[in-house]
């Protein structure tokens, strides 16, 4: 189990650069804007919004180099991504080049949330496979915390305090490309692969108290009954899977969660807080994600999947209408900001713990990259559209009516979790399969 936990955690580290780059930018938000003189529009659609289009690339196509060059080499192309982009971004002086290296971070971003928790939920057991894939999001709200944590060290070092923010990415994105190196190949993807001898050898690491035999003859009994190298996901057999996997997702982004990560710091100063308590506020955001993460992921295998989501949603609610009711009854002060700790904490332990070990669980083996392509798009095609919209939306509907719109997309997302979502917690991926698809 040392093993699995350690490759585990190192694989979850493409999730802490997936939040430190995706927050990172909030603290560069406006002196970004000031220093190039762009309009709210453009600012929101390309400065801001432009590494979440490279995470809808990265989600979209991300799915076929984890097919065909395999899960490990496509993480270490992912840190290699990430390298590059915070480097260049940091280095460059107008807003198109700038968007470009935040585009290239956005396709590591994209590729990520397919590579990583698909290699973690093939080597994990299925009795601890929720909170193995479940370290994937740790990771990303730990990453979260840290970025706003340095946004606010590195704010008054001077007029390019900016590029430091931004820049200081590179370098745990270069010592994750070196740890990902020592990971082995996912075993599920070798069989499929007919590299049946490198896969008997990592299984038998994976499963030191059974049969390896039997394990592989459990997988490839799965495997062969999708010998059919030409399904997809959109197959009849496939629609619940497919389903869940766009609801989850797109539940996950009409929260408002995106939106508000990217703009923390301006949601604060709109609810009356100084640009240095706002940034302060900010930590404090990215601390109360990390402990409701981290009591999420204790939880994901105790209470299950559903459990989680129950909390989550109702807490969601609450929080949102509170938020709404603040702008629209101009309630000053740390009233938004207490409401917001409510929020980040129903969503950490609910659809944060909660989605990428989902989506990671509902599809087979032979489609599961393809599957969680569908889920991850689904969710960053919503995660640049909202966050590039709210500037915009801010100053013409105002900031209670779009935490209003999100709270009643809560209640939707509610019903959801009471009528639809099927609960995954304790079952193995082959006995998920016969349950979840109907031939």
């Amino acid at each position: 189990m040392n093993k699995i936990l350690l490759w585990s955690i190192i694989v979850a580290l493409a999730g802490f650069l997936f939040g430190f780059d995706t927050v990172v930018i909030s603290g560069a938000d406006k002196k970004l804007q000031a220093l190039w003189g762009s309009s709210d529009a453009f600012h929101g659609t390309v400065v801001m919004a432009m590494a979440l289009w490279g995470t809808v690339i990265g989600a979209i196509f991300g799915g076929i180099p984890t097919n065909k060059l395999g899960r490990k080499k496509t993480l270490i192309l992912i840190g290699i991504l990430y390298t590059i982009s915070a480097v260049g971004s940091a280095l460059v002086n107008d807003p198109y080049t700038f968007a470009f290296f935040r585009f290239l971070g956005g396709l590591g971003v994209g590729a990520s949330t397919i590579a990583a928790p698909a290699y973690v939920s093939e080597i994990a057991p299925a009795k601890d496979r929720g909170r193995l894939v479940a370290l994937y999001q740790f990771n990303i709200v730990l990453g979260i915390l840290i970025a706003f944590l340095s946004n606010y060290l590195l704010s008054n070092i001077g007029e390019n305090a900016w590029r430091w923010m931004i820049g200081v990415e590179a370098i745990p994105a270069f010592l994750y490309t070196l740890l990902v190196l020592t990971v082995p190949k996912s075993p599920r993807w070798l069989l499929l692969k007919g590299k049946e001898t490198e896969a008997k050898n990592i299984l038998k690491i994976l499963y030191p108290n059974q049969s390896v035999d039997d394990v592989i003859s459990e997988i490839k009994q799965s495997q062969d009954a999708h010998v059919n190298s030409s399904e997809n996901i959109f197959m009849k057999k496939y629609r619940f899977p497919l389903i869940l996997a766009f609801l989850i997702a797109f539940f996950n982004q009409f929260s408002g969660i995106n939106a508000f990560l990217y703009y923390a710091p301006r949601i604060f100063q709109e609810a009356g807080l100084g640009e240095s308590t706002a940034l302060l506020s900010s930590i404090g955001i990215g601390i109360t994600n990390m402990i409701f993460t981290l009591l999420g992921v204790a939880l994901i295998d105790k209470l299950g999947r559903k459990k989680l989501m129950y909390v989550g949603s109702i807490g969601y609610i609450i929080s949102l209408s509170l938020v709404s009711m603040a702008f629209f009854l101009k309630w000053e002060g740390m009233a938004v900001p207490i409401f917001l700790f409510i929020f980040i904490a129903s969503h950490a332990i609910g659809q944060g713990a909660v989605i990428w070990v989902f989506i990671s669980e509902i599809f087979p083996d032979h489609l599961r990259a393809s599957g969680q392509s569908f889920g991850s798009s689904t969710h960053w095609v919503l995660a640049a559209i909202i966050p590039s919209m709210v500037p915009f939306l801010f100053a013409k509907i105002g900031a209670g009516t779009v935490f209003a719109v999100f709270a009643f997309m809560m209640v939707l997302q509610l019903l959801f979790v009471i009528f639809i979502m099927p609960e995954t917690k304790g079952v193995s991926l082959e006995e998920l399969e016969k349950k979840l698809i109907k031939d």
